[in-house]
């Protein structure tokens, strides 16, 4: 069941291709949990350069997609959303189990931790058929767009 389809997801993040590594919102309890997909295909951008010869997605970009699937989570809330823009904190705890290749549905689980109105604490689980490929605790700020800093 889709809950978000990727433009309903652009209605609520800034995030535009290449950088929108979400495809789809599956499973949605407000303000405590959330699941994402992202489907990795071989057309990556990133796949160029990491590597030719043995593809394999970043380990930085699944923390990252981890880090939109709870920005959808925290900017659904806010009803000025468009005004609002959340950036990294901080990523503690951070662990890569598996490589993640083309061809691979990454599932992006996010469970809140604390969802505040202007900190968010949350923690991710990005996995591969049931199979942990990296997790993270991941701290943002929603700050203004139009703020300096």
């Amino acid at each position: 069941m889709t809950i978000y389809d990727s433009k309903a997801i652009q209605e609520i993040l800034p995030h535009r291709y290449p950088f929108l590594l979400v495809d789809r919102i599956i499973e949605l309890e407000p303000k405590t949990r959330i699941l994402g997909l992202k489907q990795v295909t071989v057309n990556e951008h990133f796949f160029a350069g990491h590597f030719p010869e043995a593809a394999v997605m970043p380990g930085v970009l699944q923390i990252e997609a981890l880090a939109q699937v709870g920005a959808i989570l925290a900017l659904r809330e806010f009803e000025d959303r468009d005004s609002r823009i959340p950036f990294f904190s901080g990523i503690e705890s951070a662990k890569f189990r598996r490589p993640v290749v083309p061809g691979d549905t990454l599932m992006l689980e996010v469970t809140a931790l604390r969802i505040g109105s202007r900190i968010q604490k949350m923690k991710g689980v990005a996995s591969v058929d049931g199979k942990v490929a990296s997790e993270a605790i991941i701290t943002s700020v929603i700050a203004e767009r139009n703020s300096e800093g």
